[in-house]
């Protein structure tokens, strides 16, 4: 008796699931409700009171777990299985009809079908399904690794937590896809924020992206996210069959958004006049979009064409032209970076563009104002360049007076009066004192950064007042903080509970891994991808500051300028003086052997051995594939990534040839190891 009510409480709450989920795909993806709010939230609540009275009968796929859980300190970083690529850009027809000439030059490409779908402006998110349930959820990030933010992402209720049974081959796939807002739900999330006295966002994709950087999911689902799929990846997809169309079809099956202006396209002229009717359009979409997205269709002409450096052969992004504006240009100021170059920005009277108020445009450099003749006073032409970045093109004097003097760049820092110089060469104009204050607070800003050591409490505002003060003058200071403790109790506003929380964060810093460190550093032309490279090639801070020139441009993707970069910065005491503070501080100056095999080249990928070897045993091989980060399994499944297969594979050849495993032979992955 007690096992027949158990039965029916278990099947009242999936059926209640089901419903509940059915509703949201019918709100959030379908856009055509068929009950009323209460009575959805009275559906909500039965289920939530049923879970609360049997705990046990709680799946992960429950609408009630989109919102759960603390709020996270950190996000960790999860490799990709495949790298997520970015496009390369179309600015004009012929740039589009060149990208068509690509495709056709591939022998037996014959007349290539390509769709056409809309260049959302949001951020990109990867996930990962596995046995049908949303197992993970990962930035872009580098387009190699990416941060798992998977609670977030659960709060997206267009991001279905379970995927419907037998529609999709194998126990897994990953979907990608953007996140964004619709314009009509940022405005009236900025109305909200208007009415409680809090700061405006600037943007829908702004919005968009610090939302998904806040670490409270409960925080996250009171934005108005929507997630919007266009791309599916499954073992069939891995063998390069079907197409992209049919998977864009298949995805809107799944319960996923899919672009709804999504075209299938036969010519090049069909794409041109595509896109050239979008551009005149665009204002009339529900979200920002600066562009339209052309693939080949094929998935097997996909893996054919392949990618040269990070974007795909397959694919191309025409974008719009800019939008723009006209306003008066009131004033031109300097601004100092943390490496010490010298910007000039022009000071605006407001104008409104493509949803965001502009008061503030770079100038570049001096050879840039004065090629456009731009002196204050005049009416200048904005545009927002890839929808985002405001920016001068042209200047108008003004009719019935006479113009302002040209501007001529100063001589002298505006931060610290010291001389600036401009190399022979160059357009950039630089302060070299070290000891500048803009460059400190930028250098100091840019360590506690969340890419670099991530120190919560130390932002910007926080920097200007520590520097102010004299407690920072360089990034090491960060790490005597904790001894001043008494000092920075005395600083109007700080309280025990936010000097604690600061110090804890710079404790806690310490414990970043060697290429956070490298990062940090702010090495000019040294971005988290190059600081990666050199860790991978020198493994510690000393072995970096031996190498010269010549053995940095042996690393591929560091060339002449990056090497010079990073031999002049170590050439200097000052910094060399600056990484031994760092050393007695604690931080990792070197790779561990854990983080080595973390970020190996097999990292995130299953593997599976079988058949003899020649040159190895199976067991060498296996700890190979482990310390290189990758993990090895015993069985072929569709989790599997790649079997290791030597001579006499016995059945597991043929069902990762049915499953779509990648195979390598022995020769292939001593190949693989060797260039690692």
């Amino acid at each position: 008796m007690m096992a027949g009510i158990a039965q029916h409480i278990s099947a009242k709450a999936q059926t209640l699931r089901d419903r509940i989920n059915r509703h949201d795909r019918l709100y959030y993806v379908e856009a055509r409700p068929v009950i009323s709010d209460e009575e959805y939230d009275a559906l909500f609540r039965e289920l939530q009171d049923l879970e609360k009275r049997h705990p046990e009968l709680v799946t992960p796929d429950s609408p009630t777990q989109r919102v759960g859980g603390e709020p996270a300190r950190e996000f960790t970083t999860v490799p990709h299985r495949l790298p997520m690529l970015s496009l390369a850009n179309a600015n004009s027809e012929e740039e589009i009809r060149e990208f068509d000439r690509r495709v056709r030059s591939l022998p037996g490409s014959g007349a290539p079908v390509y769709t056409c779908e809309m260049k959302f402006d949001g951020v990109s998110l990867s996930l990962r399904y596995e046995d049908s349930v949303l197992a993970a959820a990962l930035t872009r990030g580098d387009g190699s690794r990416g941060d798992d933010i998977t609670a977030n992402a659960r709060t997206i209720r267009s991001i279905p937590l379970r995927l419907p049974p037998g529609l999709v081959p194998g126990d897994g796939c990953e979907v990608r896809g953007e996140v964004l807002m619709t314009g009509k739900d940022f405005g009236a999330m900025n109305d909200e924020r208007r009415e409680a006295g809090l700061k405006l966002f600037v943007n829908p994709r702004n919005a968009t992206a610090g939302t998904l950087k806040l670490q409270d999911p409960k925080l996250v689902a009171a934005r108005p996210l929507q997630f919007f799929a266009y791309t599916l990846l499954t073992t069939e997809s891995a063998d390069k069959k079907g197409s992209h169309g049919a998977n864009l079809s298949l995805l809107k099956k799944l319960g996923f958004r899919v672009d709804d202006h999504a075209r299938s396209c036969s010519s090049i002229d069909e794409i041109v006049s595509h896109w050239r009717e979008w551009e005149g359009r665009r204002e009339t979409l529900p979200f920002d979009a600066d562009g339209i997205v052309v693939k080949v269709d094929s998935l097997a002409m996909q893996k054919r064409l392949g990618a040269v450096a990070r974007n795909p052969r397959w694919a191309i992004a025409c974008k719009f032209r800019p939008r723009s504006g006209r306003t008066v240009l009131e004033d031109i100021s300097l601004q100092v970076g943390r490496m010490g170059t010298v910007t000039p920005v022009a000071r605006l009277e407001p104008v409104f563009l493509g949803g965001t108020t502009i008061t503030r445009a770079s100038l570049y450099n001096a050879d840039y104002i004065a090629k456009l003749d731009i002196r204050i006073g005049d009416t200048v032409t904005v545009e927002r360049g890839g929808d985002v970045i405001p920016k001068v093109t042209s200047a108008v004097p003004p009719s019935g007076r006479k113009r302002s003097k040209r501007f001529r760049f100063p001589k002298f820092c505006p931060e610290c009066s010291e001389p600036l110089v401009r190399p022979e060469g160059e357009v950039q104009s630089y302060c070299e004192n070290n000891s500048c204050p803009a460059q400190i607070r930028g250098r100091i800003e840019h360590w506690a950064s969340r890419g670099a050591m991530d120190i919560a409490g130390l932002g910007s505002a926080n920097v200007d007042r520590l520097v102010e003060e004299g407690l920072l003058r360089d990034v090491a200071d960060i790490y005597s903080l904790a001894g001043r403790r008494k000092r920075l109790l005395e600083l109007d506003r700080w309280g025990e509970k936010s000097v604690d929380n600061l110090l804890g964060g710079i404790d806690e810093s310490r414990e970043k891994p060697f290429r956070n460190v490298l990062f940090a550093l702010g090495i000019r032309h040294a971005g988290a991808g190059v600081a990666a490279l050199l860790v991978d090639a020198y493994g510690s801070i000393e072995g970096l500051m031996r190498a010269s020139r010549d053995e940095l441009e042996q690393i591929d993707q560091v060339g002449p300028r990056i090497a010079e970069s990073i031999t002049s910065f170590f050439a200097l005491a000052a910094n060399r003086s600056l990484v031994d503070r760092l050393r007695k501080a604690g931080l990792n100056l070197a790779e561990s052997a854990a983080e080595k095999k973390k970020n190996g080249i097999f990292s995130g990928r299953t593997f599976v051995v079988t058949g003899a070897l020649s040159g190895r045993s199976r067991q060498e091989v296996k700890t190979l594939i482990e310390n290189l980060g990758g993990r090895v399994a015993s069985a072929i499944s569709a989790k599997v990534d790649v079997l290791v297969a030597g001579t006499d594979p016995g059945s597991k050849l043929g069902k990762a040839r049915a499953l779509g495993v990648e195979i390598w032979d022995e020769g292939t992955f001593n190949s693989k190891i060797t260039t690692s």
